[in-house]
């Protein structure tokens, strides 16, 4: 049930899907991996809507570099881990709500552990090794794993279903060649946005989502595409 502050602090959405889908947002347990540009934005929105549990997880420190797009964190955090600004930040927006977070690089070994009791993962990686890796890890738990990725202007965002959609790797059979690639904040802040919206989405039942359905976002020109997705009969990770 929601408190009084709750209440308060949600009506504007309450509006949107009833006390019954802040409720249903209130039990939601989110992994968000990466604390970088698009991990800023998801994890100060998904703390916002009042999502109820928050796990974030990110092995680097904050540089002055990171400045421009990660909104987590301000000039006095340069040099902390990513991970410990995270929750300082997460926890002075909303007491209401239960963070975590680790200074940990996400890997075969770790990924059963980090996703225990999560509902629902969040890709703010910006390589797809790791995200391969989340996607696998979201087909065997069965949970729906929502894509982003930013370069310069351009980003890209799809929701991935198990079972039901196209999968990470279908979508990109294989990855991109490895780059350091130009990092605009407004660019984080569009595709960011639009993962939490998919993810409220998904928990309230409301709308039509991004499934099978791989979005652009081209900021040069101001306009939006959109792209079929089909499930790769013989794909490698979810043929079986």
């Amino acid at each position: 049930m929601l408190n009084d502050a709750e209440k308060k602090r949600y009506s504007r959405q309450i509006r949107l899907f009833g006390e019954d889908g802040q409720e249903k947002l209130k039990r939601t347990s989110v992994f968000i991996a990466g604390a970088g540009g698009l991990g800023s934005v998801i994890s100060h929105y998904t703390a916002a809507a009042g999502f109820g549990k928050i796990r974030i997880v990110d092995c680097d420190v904050v540089e002055l570099s990171n400045l421009n797009r990660q909104i987590l964190h301000a000039n006095a955090d340069v040099g902390r881990p990513k991970a410990q600004s995270a929750y300082e930040t997460l926890t002075g927006m909303n007491p209401e709500i239960e963070v975590e977070a680790e200074v940990l690089t996400i890997s075969e070994d770790n990924i059963d552990q980090l996703l225990q009791g999560s509902h629902l993962i969040m890709d703010a990686m910006d390589n797809f090794p790791v995200r391969y890796l989340l996607n696998r890890a979201a087909l065997k738990r069965k949970i729906p794993l929502f894509h982003g990725a930013i370069s310069g202007y351009q980003g890209q965002a799809t929701t991935i279903i198990p079972g039901k959609t196209a999968c990470l790797s279908c979508i990109f059979p294989r990855a991109p060649p490895a780059a350091t690639f130009p990092a605009l904040g407004g660019t984080c802040g569009v595709i960011g946005s639009i993962q939490v919206t998919e993810a409220v989405k998904y928990v309230t039942g409301a709308g039509k989502l991004l499934e099978n359905r791989l979005l652009l976002w081209d900021g040069l020109n101001a306009c939006l595409d959109e792209m079929a997705c089909e499930r790769n009969s013989v794909c490698r990770d979810c043929s079986e």
